[in-house]
């Protein structure tokens, strides 16, 4: 793709948006951050416009039409990256409106204004939540979708927009479904900031820091050790393959799903061993209220998106959780608010 073409980001001052935001700044796209801040940072934007030069910042929200309609007719936008929702399972169970509303509604409008402005490229963050109870493993983009909470439902709901309006006005896409995401910038610069955050190797690594006492939040499952089978996978590797996407997207007319994980699981457990191995901390792990909405096992089968796009997961767990540390020896609360 061109390197000065323009690329908005939805949810760029969030978690994994920024880390995207922070890779197409290095690779010089020109690139537009549009975020309500509800559970993103002003302090990433600030960090990242001081180090890059390209980066403009629209605080907005997708739900009102109005103010998307305006970022698409002020913006030469050639390529979105959809990162802006809502994502804890466990407040999916509690709030369930809020999760359509934010998600459905947001994708919705933001393909309206895509479709009235001629946008033809989007990459849009789903998730693994779309499968539900894993029927077979590793888990490929062919299994069936039977989402077991409103966030999973919410994103397939969205995805099944996104099919519709490729059908109907050729905007062309590429979903991720992600696993379970974990790490920060290898360069400290920006990390995870939740709070609190759901993420385990987050608050494992928080744990062994001694910021806040670690709970297991998992309920009890039939694996090996009772804890749910995860995979893990580093959150640069991810923002990597959406640059890919983006590539992909200029140069093929043909929308793709694909799964974003490293396509092995780890126990719960056996990741909180792995935190306690690496820092050389014991902590204690106290029990927590279980979560809602959750199995047993998942991972995913990448051989999809290997063939294609040409990405595999470079990180390994330990150059994860080492980011991870450094991030929070630096910022043990994350950004300010």
């Amino acid at each position: 793709m061109d390197k000065k073409k323009t690329i908005l980001v939805t949810g760029g001052a969030g978690y994994i948006g920024s880390h995207a935001v922070k890779l197409l700044l290095e690779k010089s796209y020109q690139v537009v951050v549009f975020d309500n801040l509800y559970r993103g940072y002003q302090e990433v934007i600030d960090v990242l416009g001081k180090k890059f030069s390209g980066l403009s910042f629209i605080v907005g929200d997708l739900k009102n039409l109005t103010e998307v309609n305006h970022l698409f007719k002020k913006n030469q936008i050639d390529g979105v990256l959809h990162f802006a929702a809502l994502c804890l399972v466990n407040e999916s169970m509690e709030k369930p409106g809020q999760y359509f509303e934010n998600n459905v509604l947001g994708t919705l409008n933001l393909l309206r204004s895509m479709e009235k402005y001629q946008v033809k490229k989007l990459v849009f963050s789903s998730t693994c939540a779309v499968y539900g109870e894993g029927q077979y493993l590793p888990i490929d983009e062919k299994h069936p979708t039977n989402p077991t909470n409103p966030y999973g439902e919410s994103k397939l709901m969205a995805e099944k927009e996104i099919f519709w309006f490729d059908q109907l006005f050729g905007i062309k896409s590429v979903i991720f479904r992600y696993f379970n995401v974990a790490g920060a910038d290898s360069a400290g610069l920006i990390g995870d900031s939740k709070k609190p955050s759901q993420l385990l190797v987050q608050n494992a690594v928080r744990g062994a820091l001694g910021i806040e006492p670690f709970k297991l939040t998992c309920p009890k499952v039939k694996t090996p050790d009772g804890t749910p089978v995860r995979d893990y996978v580093n959150v640069e590797d991810l923002a990597r393959a959406h640059v890919l996407a983006l590539d992909y997207l200029d140069k093929n007319k043909q929308s793709q799903i694909f799964n974003l994980g490293t396509g092995q699981g780890n126990s719960v457990l056996e990741i909180v061993n792995k935190v306690q191995e690496i820092t050389g901390v014991s902590f204690s792990i106290e029990k927590g209220v279980a979560r809602k909405g959750e199995y047993a096992k998942v991972y995913a089968d990448i051989s999809q998106v290997q063939k294609v796009l040409n990405w595999r997961p470079e990180k390994s767990l330990k150059e994860t959780i080492n980011s991870l540390v450094s991030w929070y020896k630096k910022h043990p609360h994350g950004w300010s608010h």
